[in-house]
């Protein structure tokens, strides 16, 4: 018997529903969109107040501000994949004359370049782009407030660097080469640089008196690759999908894998959020969540997605200050994640197994530690602990018949095997750790020997 939970059940849907319009209200936002997404589909959308007369939906735009920065981290991370630069070059390779070239292209990805948080005055958000027509214009006469490589300091200047990098390398502009390697390629034609009808107008609202005043929404000019872009609920959800599971015409599964590590560690005390290339993580409730948050005046945006649970979620509002779209959109994945839990794919045994490999399942020790190996899909092998926590890891198979590690202490690190003369198996090599098949068994090729004796009691 098969079962199809495409739609979400009343209950769900009520909740989320509360939750959207708990924030317009209480966040006095003028209008205020949240949607959820799993699988890669839109599973629900709500809208509250007003654009142009109607209640908003999904199909609304909104300004995304900061949301930008994951579609110009994904941009870098094409031009690595492709062999046109190294996330360990220094800027001053592929854009010269900027001053701070010595600057990483990863440290620019995780914000840990030391660059300053804004440009110099006027305030950037606020003024048209013509104002800073060349980066000297955005660096300032003070670029660098922290030494290089040492700390997270968030920088929106060190996203225009991003930008300007992508146009040197790709040869042409940061908004033709976003059209054509991600928008069009992921569908996401509600994501545009200027608004597109229907639209959502920003407004600030009045601190202590419900009226509102409009504000302006400026071409930002070469600080757009920080956070020029308009975009929709239901794009964002498709977005945010595509951060979790990767797409081959875009990037690679394991491209965007890379993205979700933290750069830099966090700041002490602050150990539940921290930042990988475009992208921030939080972890709270057991439950770790990957996105970005925006705003500009007259905006604030949030999207997250959990890879684990398969849940994205989306809030966009037209206010410049009041609801907490990080904290709802958070809201909004949780309600579905403990409400209706993801589904498990069906188990199915593997098309064929290679009779050497399926020889090195089951029992190893490192010393007297017990692991078991175990094989997945595509070849690959997990090792895990027997018993308590350990030094889990999966690993990936590799052409030579060697397997790199993907995750946990022992990422990156190569697995292999060691045959005795006859071809018979001796041991498995992780990263120079022995592992065999008995612990200590005497003659076993253990570094160090095994006393001849053997095991004795007291």
């Amino acid at each position: 018997m098969t079962s199809s939970f495409e739609a979400l059940l009343p209950g769900t849907e009520r909740a989320l529903f509360h939750r959207v319009a708990t924030a317009q209200a209480g966040g006095r936002s003028p209008s205020l969109v949240g949607a959820v997404g799993r699988g890669g589909r839109l599973l629900w959308e709500g809208g509250r107040g007003s654009v142009d007369g109607r209640v908003p939906d999904a199909g609304t735009q909104y300004r995304i501000g900061s949301i930008t920065k994951p579609f110009t981290a994904v941009l870098v991370m094409r031009l690595r994949d492709e062999g046109l630069l190294d996330l360990g070059d220094p800027l001053e390779k592929h854009l010269p004359g900027t001053g701070v070239g010595e600057v990483t292209i990863a440290q620019l990805l995780g914000h840990s370049a030391g660059l300053a948080a804004e440009t110099p005055s006027p305030w950037w958000e606020r003024t048209p782009g013509t104002v800073r027509p060349e980066l000297a214009d955005v660096l300032g006469e003070r670029p660098l407030l922290h030494p290089v490589g040492r700390r997270h300091h968030y920088s929106n200047t060190g996203y225009t660097l991003l930008g300007s990098l992508v146009e040197a390398v790709r040869g042409v502009t940061w908004e033709e080469a976003l059209k054509a390697e991600i928008l069009e390629p992921l569908g996401l034609g509600r994501t545009t640089f200027r608004p597109v009808a229907p639209h959502a107008e920003g407004w600030a609202v009045h601190p202590w008196a419900d009226v509102m005043l409009p504000e302006p929404a400026e071409d930002l000019g070469l600080m757009a690759s920080a956070g020029q872009l308009w975009s929709t609920a239901a794009d964002l959800c498709r977005f945010a999908s595509f951060l979790a599971e990767g797409d081959e015409r875009v990037l690679s599964a394991e491209t965007v894998r890379e993205m979700r590590v933290p750069a830099v560690p966090p700041e002490a005390g602050n150990w539940d959020m921290g930042y990988g290339f475009g992208l921030q993580l939080v972890r709270g409730g057991g439950r770790t969540l990957v996105g970005h948050c925006g705003s500009l005046p007259g905006f604030v945006a949030g999207l997250w997605v959990s890879v684990e649970e398969d849940v994205t979620a989306v809030m966009l509002a037209n206010a410049t200050s009041g609801p907490l779209p990080g904290t709802v959109a958070a809201d909004l994945v949780r309600i579905v994640a403990d409400a209706e839990p993801r589904i498990p794919e069906p188990w199915q045994p593997l098309p064929d197994i290679d009779p050497a490999l399926l020889e090195l399942t089951g029992p190893w020790y490192w010393g007297t530690y017990a692991y078991g190996l175990r094989v997945v899909a595509h070849g690959g092998v997990e090792l895990c602990p027997l018993k308590g926590q350990g030094r889990a890891s999966h690993f990936r198979a590799e052409p030579d018949g060697t397997w790199t590690g993907l995750d946990g202490y022992y990422a990156g690190e190569t697995l292999r095997v060691v045959r005795r003369a006859d071809g018979s198996v001796s041991h498995l090599d992780l990263g120079s750790f022995v592992f065999t098949r008995e612990p200590y068994e005497p003659g076993d090729a253990v570094p160090g020997g095994v006393d001849q004796d053997g095991w004795r009691g007291l």
